[in-house]
């Protein structure tokens, strides 16, 4: 039989996460509001921080940062789960599977180091208050987040050109629900150990080193909390920093388990379930997480609010 390779094949069918029909509808239902509250979450956070300025600061910044990117991320993927999963057309042409592998690469990349930079900032805040404002200056604030960017785009365009150098003529057919390098590489007739290696090699220096620049950052805000003598102070800074730590790990650990699997390893519905968490839950829970439990968020919101819809807020 003749193989299929690259210049002859131009698209790829994604077969998505099931071809059961009531299931498909209930998926579609479940994304749909992920994507709503994803979206109106981190644009609320984006335009909260833009009109108090009391919360421009080195954190607000990063978090501004970091909705920018999930907002971004969930749009890469999430609208295309329920395309194809509603739609008899499941197919994605060569250059929109590269341009949406580059843009996922490009934002979970820079989630991981904006993570591990706001782990820093709230170790600086806690544990060095007085040189606060020396360690997070502005400058290092555009540095890190600047930084970021650059160093995950041309991660991604690296792992691009190399994914699509590979001839596909195994088959045209992704069991998963987007293009994402593993799953890829299991359609290669060629070798593809040094993709993997690049890939390993890229996970443990962005991945495994952010996470734990993270965790060594944890490991001294909670050393600080202890030191706490009032236990309302302490457990509620205990509290906002284990549901910061939850989502954090979350993120990584699926991130990870993703990426630095050996091939040998791959399952496709574990891929699939991995995938699901760190593309589309993570992306909804920073927000909430992170800012809109804040009170200084909470009472701009609601000033805001106020203003348009004095009779909505008493």
């Amino acid at each position: 039989m003749e193989s299929v390779n690259q210049t002859s094949m131009n698209r790829f069918i994604l077969l998505g996460l099931t071809n059961i029909p009531y299931l498909q509808a209930l998926y579609v239902l479940m994304f749909l509001i992920m994507y709503v509250i994803t979206l109106t979450a981190n644009l609320l956070l984006m335009l909260v921080v833009q009109i108090n300025s009391q919360l421009q600061t080195p954190m607000y910044f990063f978090l501004s940062n970091l909705s920018i990117v999930d907002f971004f991320f969930s749009s890469t993927i999430v609208p295309k789960i329920m395309a194809i999963t509603v739609s008899q057309d499941k197919s994605i042409s060569l250059l929109d599977c590269a341009t949406q592998m580059f843009f996922s690469l490009s934002l979970g990349a820079t989630e991981c180091f904006i993570l591990a930079v706001m782990a820093y900032d709230r170790y600086a805040a806690i544990s060095k208050p007085l040189h606060y404002t020396t360690i997070m200056n502005k400058r290092f604030c555009i540095s890190m987040a600047a930084g970021s960017w650059i160093i995950s785009i041309i991660n991604a365009a690296i792992h691009v050109y190399l994914t699509f150098q590979l001839p596909f003529c195994r088959s045209h057919q992704i069991n998963h629900f987007f293009c994402e390098m593993p799953p890829l590489f299991r359609l290669s007739c060629r070798d593809t150990y040094l993709n993997e290696v690049v890939m390993y090699i890229s996970a443990a220096i962005i991945g495994v080193c952010s996470f734990i620049l993270t965790l060594v950052s944890y490991v001294h805000i909670i050393s600080a909390i202890l030191k706490i003598r009032s236990t309302a102070g302490r457990y509620k800074a205990f509290s906002t920093c284990s549901s910061h730590l939850a989502v954090v790990s979350l993120y990584y650990g699926t991130l990870l388990l993703m990426y630095m699997r050996p091939h040998s390893a791959y399952s496709p519905e574990v891929d699939k379930n991995l995938s699901l968490i760190y593309t589309a839950v993570t992306p909804m829970l920073n927000p909430i997480v992170y800012s809109i439990r804040n009170k200084h968020v909470k009472n701009t919101i609601r000033k805001k609010i106020n203003e348009i819809m004095p009779w909505l807020v008493k």
